[in-house]
């Protein structure tokens, strides 16, 4: 059986949700799987992806404008494809301790694509973060490092298995 190529594409202010999108690409990787990670901004083609993995950090709950601009521009393409999305971005542990459902326009945006799965993980706010609301977030001691590396990893791991025990026609 011919390899399945994935696409890795995410939507990332300040390079923590690039991070996850990377890790995912490792841990699909594992599993034997070809794998590109690219910002979304920078996806011209699908035709070559037997399968999409989309991402965006979480802003008000807003997902990144490349990572929405992407499925909406190429939802035709996507739609014929077995599509997960992810979004980060809570700065508690929360992510880790129950299932957080997409927000409100993340969910039109599955539904758009018929995806198979929203998952979301902690997001990170660091002392390079950029931006007037991060810098407020970081002055009132908000900040850190929430994402769990071993769930995205596992995770990644169930849409490798998904992917590698399915027919090619998903």
């Amino acid at each position: 059986m011919t390899p399945r190529h994935v696409l890795v594409a995410y939507g990332s202010k300040n390079g923590s949700t690039a991070e996850i999108a990377q890790w995912i690409g490792e841990a699909l990787r594992e599993r034997n799987l070809e794998t590109d990670v690219l910002p979304a901004d920078e996806v011209d083609d699908l035709a070559p992806y037997d399968a999409v993995v989309l991402g965006s950090g979480l802003y008000a709950g807003h997902w990144r404008r490349e990572a929405t601009r992407l499925a909406r521009r190429r939802r035709r393409q996507l739609r014929r494809l077995p599509v997960w999305l992810f979004s980060s971005g809570p700065l508690d542990l929360s992510a880790d301790e129950h299932d957080i459902p997409p927000a409100p326009r993340v969910a039109r945006i599955a539904a758009h694509l018929d995806a198979r799965e929203h998952i979301t993980f902690g997001g990170s706010l660091t002392d390079h973060a950029q931006g007037f609301i991060a810098r407020q977030l970081l002055q009132q001691g908000k900040g850190g490092d929430f994402r769990n590396r071993e769930r995205i990893r596992r995770w990644a791991h169930t849409v490798a298995d998904e992917l590698v025990t399915a027919p090619l026609s998903i």
